[in-house]
């Protein structure tokens, strides 16, 4: 029996208080195989950046502290949305076999991590991919809240701020994809197809390489 394909979908924070939330969980729903969903930290995440040069808190605690606004948010889309929330790769794997959707509560597979840096440059991006990775997902899908073209490489997304520094660092050698508002009316046909929506990206070395 072949395992069904691992997409790892990441939820950027941003589209937090946007109506292309809704649609874009729809969309993912429509997904026939494994899917699992990574949240951004959105406005929690930014409440930690916000006070840290009011309390002083090291980077070490302030990632700890963003990687906990990650499951915040993962919360409240568990509950506008009926999503089933996972924090080891057991309960990821458990939520699979039902045919739902596992959405990530990042906080225990991340402390327990010694290969992901404690610091501003490490954010839900890299922490997708990080998981991706481990997971040995088929591919990843950044959404976000705007578009690239298509073969962007993955450093150009990075010095643009459209990904953080580090996620370079962490991709590995899983396919990525990133879809911004110009994909998502044809997003749910695509997922439902087993198809990734968005624009592939390249690495640099990839780049020059064609």
């Amino acid at each position: 029996m072949m395992t069904r394909p691992l997409l790892v979908a990441k939820i950027g924070g941003s589209l937090h208080d946007s109506p292309n939330l809704a649609r874009w969980i729809d969309a993912l729903k429509r997904w026939p195989h494994r899917l699992t969903l990574v949240s951004g930290g959105g406005p929690f995440a930014d409440a930690v950046r916000a006070a840290q040069p009011k309390l002083l808190y090291s980077d070490e605690t302030a990632h700890a502290m963003a990687v906990l606004a990650m499951e915040q948010y993962a919360l409240a889309l568990a509950d506008l949305f009926d999503l089933d929330l996972a924090a080891t790769r057991e309960e990821i794997d458990a939520i699979h076999a039902e045919g739902r959707i596992a959405l990530w509560r990042a906080s225990k597979m991340v402390g327990a991590a010694r290969d992901i840096a404690s610091q501003w440059n490490v954010t839900s991006d890299s922490l997708a991919a990080w998981l991706a990775r481990r997971t040995g997902a088929d591919a990843l899908l950044m959404i976000k809240s705007v578009d690239i073209g298509a073969n962007s490489a993955l450093e150009s997304l990075a010095s643009a701020g459209i990904v953080d520094p580090a996620f370079p660092d962490y991709v590995g050698g899983t396919p990525v994809y990133v879809a911004g508002p110009r994909t998502l009316p044809d997003a749910g046909a695509r997922l439902a197809g087993g198809l990734s929506p968005g624009a592939p990206v390249v690495s640099q070395t990839q780049k020059i390489a064609s």
